[in-house]
């Protein structure tokens, strides 16, 4: 039995009940999009499209070196709980591009506070347990 932190035993048991009442999302909607980011793929895919704005299928899978059916199955995901949207266009651009991905406000504050904010702050987490 260790010491406890100000953090631990304080909040709802069912950590469904830190939604607020009138919730947008579902405690299940938002695991999903948990489950989606935790595949590296998938989490490389909206950490790009973070990082570098709008981007095309074929833009991605150049950066990402990724086979088009295996980025199209992992953007799909990510369209499907709401971490990315696919924006159409009613003209072509200059490659005859109609389609571009773009991470929602939802992905990108999934990884500013999720994933990626551990990953910054590794170095703090491995000074607390040396």
């Amino acid at each position: 039995m260790g010491i406890k932190t100000p953090e631990e035993g304080t909040g709802p048991a069912d950590p469904a009940d830190l939604l607020p009442a009138e919730s947008v999302l579902t405690f299940e909607e938002y695991m999903a999009m948990q489950r989606a980011v935790g595949n590296e793929t998938r989490f490389r895919i909206l950490y790009r499209l973070k990082r570098d704005g709008s981007m095309s299928a074929k833009e991605l899978r150049e950066a990402l070196d990724l086979p088009g059916n295996t980025l199209h199955h992992h953007l799909d995901t990510l369209v499907d709980v709401g971490l990315v949207e696919n924006r159409k266009r009613k003209t072509p651009d200059s490659e005859g591009l109609y389609s571009y991905y773009r991470a929602t406000a939802l992905g990108e504050g999934l990884l500013d506070h999720g994933v990626e904010e551990l990953i910054r702050r590794e170095q703090v987490f491995a000074d607390a347990y040396r």
